[in-house]
Parts: C-alpha cells; structure tokens; sequence
C-alpha cells in the first residue's frame, strides 16, 4: 500500500474518531494547534521534532502526516536525513527500520509533488 494511500486511510479513521468522540477530538486539535502556532520555534522546526518522535515510538501514521506537514513548511530531505539520524540514535534499530519507512513516504510524496507540478 502506497504511504499515500496509508495517510488517506487513517484521516478516514480520525473522521470515524471524530465523530465517536469529538470532545475529545476537537481538545486535541486545539491543543496541537496551540503548539504549533505559537513559541519561539517555528512550525518546521516543530515538525522536525514531530517526526522524530514519530520515527521513535514506531508511529507510521504520525510519520506520514508529519513528513507531509513537514515538506509544507518548506523542509528538506537532508533536514529529513538528520532527523532519521537522531531518531536512531534514541531509539536503536526499531527505530531505524521506521526512519527507512519516513525516508520511503518523503521520496513517494516528493516525487508525486514533482509529477503533479510537471502536468500542471
């Protein structure tokens, strides 16, 4: 299953969630919303830090949404590259095994980007 079609899947899933719990969703959205609106560090710097968290704890779902997030606010693969490093660092071969899974979602949404700029 492409990681395109993953990140479809499970926003399916939060839907079915938000509407079993939507207290509880809609708390979690401000929250992730005041977060990332505000600080001093910016919202890419924030998702470096999503990502590796998400790569650690072995979180595929959160690895795609926070490589899309990522790739919007202006990341890179090389930034992507360091944030694997780290996350291997902390968290040894599990998490390197998801680092390679984050390194494969960047390259499939980075070339899907490319080919829907070249078609545009």
């Amino acid at each position: 299953m492409s990681y395109k079609t993953k990140i479809e899947t499970m926003r399916g899933e939060l839907r079915v969630m938000r509407k079993i719990i939507p207290e509880a969703m809609r708390g979690f959205g401000e929250m992730e919303k005041a977060i990332t609106e505000n600080g001093v560090m910016d919202k890419r710097q924030k998702e470096w830090i999503a990502l590796a968290m998400g790569i650690a704890q072995r979180c595929e779902p959160c690895i795609g949404f926070h490589i899309g997030a990522m790739m919007r606010a202006g990341g890179t693969r090389e930034e992507l590259a360091d944030i694997c490093a780290v996350a291997i660092q902390m968290g040894g071969g599990p998490a390197m095994m998801y680092a390679a899974h984050a390194l494969a979602c960047w390259d499939e949404l980075a070339a899907e980007q490319a080919g829907a700029a070249t078609t545009a």
